[in-house]
This record gives C-alpha cells, structure tokens and sequence, in this order.
C-alpha cells in the first residue's frame, strides 16, 4: 500500500488549537506485511528520522493496536519525507496521522475518516494539524468533552493564494509550548476571538478587506517572539497585495498570505530572516484539497 498525508500549518493567527490547513508537501509510505520490522527512510531531513522501532509512525501504529486490543504484525516500511522537520510544517502530525492509517490497515478495522481523526487527535493532544492532514484544506476543528473530534473544512477563496518561508533554524514545538503562560486575560481572550470569528468568515466569504487584522493575535504569537530574530517585524510588514503574516504552528516558518499576482511580497520575509542573519527558503506549497490517500502499490 502507498499513503500520503500533507503536511499542515496550525493556528493561522487567531485559531490557536483550532485552525490549521493543508499543504501540498507531503509524507509518503509504501507498507507492507513482513516477517521482521523494517524500515527504511529518504527525503528532506531523513537522517533525523529514527528507522527503528523508535520511528513515530511505527510507534503510533503500536498505540492504536494496544487501544484496539489487536496484534499488529511486522512491516516493511518505505518512507520518503519532503515535510521540513521542526519548522512549524505539522511532520508529527503528518507522521501520527500515517501510523493511524497503517494500523487501521493492518488490523482490518475498517475506520471511517472521521474515527482516523478522533484517534490521532486523541494521540496529538489537539486537532487542528491531525484534522488538516485528514481533510485537507482549510479545517477549523475542536474536541468535545467525550474525546470526539469535530471539524469543518472550507476551501481557500480563489483570490488568495499562500506561501511558507521556512528558515534555516528549528524550533522544538516542546520550547514554543514552554513560554506560554498558563492563564491569558478576558481582553486577550476577547481580542482573539474577535479575529478569529473575523478570519474564518474572510476565507468563508473572500473577502480581503478584513486582513491583516483578521490574522493578529494575542494568546501565543507575542510569547513567541524572542524565540524567533525578525518575526515581530515580519508580523508588522504591510505592502500592496499582502494579506498578512502569521506564524506556522508553533514557528519559526512564517504563512504568508497574499492576492494572487502578488507573489514576490514573500521575499519580504526571507529578506527580513537574512537582515537578522538567517536564510530562508520560499515553499510555493498550495492548499491540499484533500486529506491522506491511500491507494494499492501498482
């Protein structure tokens, strides 16, 4: 079996824990029944990806095996990665994701994607990456107190178009989590779902007269900072057909949101990164209309 699953930008701004959308980079895995674990593993960033038993998918696959009280057998494992890792692009997500998909396989249990979802998102801690990688495109998802997992997708307006500028540094998702504060005030809270309530109707509707502010935000991107030379700056940029700028989950990649034929506003960003003595590259990825695909191996 060959699956793909895209990677994902979370938050958007705003939705913190509760927007993400899909990108067309994706992870791909060729699986198969075998007498030993074997995994083996290319692309961007593949020497960072463990090929034992420590590897996330084979290790998510396991958990959803023990949650099913079934046996997963041994497999022959072909990864090839083009997400970047540790850049804010959803790669555990993308990873979580395929380790459901392999052991739904493998174990005959015949879930639907809206149970592929609930078990990944239960695994991730949080469904806004996990429910772009299911659905594809624009996802706006939350978890209800019962642990399922609900989501809605829309698709991005044909006027708008996005890029990502990832940088030359990571950023464990572990450190951007470390300086958030525990408690936010009710202006912040106020603040930011004003924005998001704002932003979601802007796609729903195409609407750009609603940016940048639609994609300012209070609850983590100003605790994030100091972790990453130029974002504020970045945050700030405005020029003709720049929509705006939001960091890509937890950073330090930047989504760059602009009018089509505006492409070089992207170059703002990179242009920044190197003032503060990083490179950058420009990802021209598309939305993902579609989540994971999972076809036979021709």
């Amino acid at each position: 079996m060959i699956l793909r699953v895209p990677a994902s930008s979370a938050n958007l701004g705003p939705g913190f824990d509760a927007l993400g959308l899909a990108l067309s980079i994706y992870l791909e895995c060729r699986f198969r029944p075998a007498e030993a674990l074997t995994i083996r593993v290319a692309g961007r960033d593949a020497a960072e990806i463990p090929a034992t038993e420590d590897n996330l998918i084979w290790q998510t696959a396991l958990a959803v095996a023990r949650d099913t009280c079934e046996r997963l057998p041994p497999v022959e494992l072909e990864i090839h990665n083009d997400i970047p890792l540790g850049k804010g692009l959803g790669s555990s997500a993308a990873a979580l994701t395929a380790g459901v998909v392999i052991a739904d396989r493998l174990l005959g249990l015949g879930w639907k994607p809206h149970r592929i979802l609930d078990e990944a998102a239960r695994i991730e801690g949080h469904p806004d990456n996990v429910a772009a990688c299911v659905l594809g495109s624009i996802v706006a998802s939350a978890t209800d107190t019962h642990g399922e997992t609900r989501a809605v997708r829309i698709d991005l307006p044909a006027k708008m178009n996005l890029a990502v500028v990832v940088p030359d540094f990571q950023l464990p998702t572990s450190m951007a989590r470390a300086v958030l504060p525990e408690t936010v005030s009710r202006a912040d809270a106020v603040f930011n779902v004003q924005r998001a309530a704002l932003l979601v109707a802007a796609l729903a509707t195409g609407s750009t007269l609603a940016f940048p502010i639609a994609l300012e935000d209070r609850l983590h991107q100003p605790y994030r900072m100091p972790l990453i030379p130029g974002m504020e700056e970045i945050l700030r940029l405005r020029a003709p057909g720049l929509l705006g700028c939001a960091l890509s989950g937890a950073g330090p990649s930047i989504l760059v949101f602009y009018e089509r034929g505006h492409e070089q506003v992207c170059d703002l960003v990179r242009q920044i990164f190197a003032l503060h003595g990083h490179r950058a590259e420009i990802l021209w990825a598309q939305i993902a209309d579609r989540g994971y695909e999972l076809r036979e191996d021709s």
